[in-house]
């Protein structure tokens, strides 16, 4: 899920909402594709996500004619530094992700999602040196709350949610410093990284193993899908995103995460115990204060 950067335009704004919300409801069944591919390594899949994503993302730029706005970011250290960096956050982000679907984790993959915006509010204020309002700081401290009750009652770290919170966060960070929009950020980021996943496929596959040319059609061709998964949502990200208000942005972003959790719950039986059922309470008052908090600057701005 990319950071909530784009201006708005105020024309189409319905079809900026299809777009948006199939964009996160894709994200949030996404599960179901990675679960197909469980017998495949979580970093064989990740490599094959980045060269399969640069392929697709070099036709659209090729399409749109997007390729000067790519070359600039090019052109200076501190740009390629930038995106090599987004795109190493991206993928942890990514591996964690894949890796914790498919050994059971979808319920803490979706709250890691759900913290996302709570530790961007953290962020901003430690980082960006941002005055946090009332409802924020609410905010925050709920989220901690809940995550000090999963490690107390359940005794440990959930470092999935927090290593998908993290790296994302981090992440959304660095595209706030970057001029690129969302497709051609991934893009740039995804081919500063994909030599080095192609060159470890190809090492794979002169010493015979990994997933292609030894895997059954069905998960050859779902291998290769990896790059349409990662490219067309954010394509509707793209388009949505250009077409509405942030506060109906964020609101939209909780599709995915609510999706993955009632995946986790209904769909693969994953264990919902009270304790963990108390620390999503505390977190989802966090996101309902952050929300609010959003709405009312929202309305305040054009009085200002």
């Amino acid at each position: 899920m990319p950071a909530l950067s784009s201006p708005v335009h105020t024309s189409s704004p319905v079809r900026g909402v299809i777009a948006a919300f199939t964009c996160y409801l894709v994200w949030g069944l996404v599960p179901l594709f990675w679960k197909e591919l469980a017998s495949v390594d979580a970093l064989e899949l990740i490599a094959h996500r980045h060269v399969w994503s640069l392929v697709f993302l070099a036709g659209v730029l090729t399409w749109l004619g997007g390729w000067t706005e790519a070359r600039q970011a090019l052109r200076t250290p501190r740009d390629v530094a930038i995106n090599a960096l987004g795109g190493v956050l991206l993928t942890i982000n990514w591996l964690i992700y894949v890796w914790a679907v498919n050994r059971g984790h979808v319920i803490e993959c979706s709250l890691g999602y759900f913290l996302v915006p709570l530790l961007n509010v953290t962020l901003g204020r430690l980082v960006l040196h941002e005055t946090l309002r009332p409802l924020q700081k609410i905010a925050v401290g709920a989220a901690a709350a809940g995550v000090g009750v999963l490690v107390w009652r359940l005794g440990h770290m959930p470092w999935i949610a927090l290593g998908l919170a993290t790296s994302f966060g981090f992440y959304g960070l660095l595209r706030k410093r970057s001029p690129l929009g969302p497709l051609t950020g991934l893009a740039v980021e995804t081919a500063l990284l994909a030599p080095l996943a192609g060159g470890w496929l190809l090492w794979k596959a002169l010493h015979g193993a990994g997933a292609l040319g030894h895997s059954d059609a069905r998960i050859t061709s779902l291998v290769l899908s990896t790059g349409l998964i990662t490219a067309i949502p954010l394509l509707l990200f793209a388009y949505g995103a250009r077409r509405l208000r942030l506060t109906t942005l964020g609101l939209l972003q909780y599709t995915a995460p609510t999706c993955q959790f009632l995946l986790g719950w209904w769909v693969y039986h994953e264990p919902f115990s009270r304790d963990r059922a108390w620390a999503f309470v505390l977190i989802w008052c966090g996101l309902a204060c952050y929300t609010g908090d959003a709405w009312l600057a929202q309305r305040r701005q054009p009085a200002a």
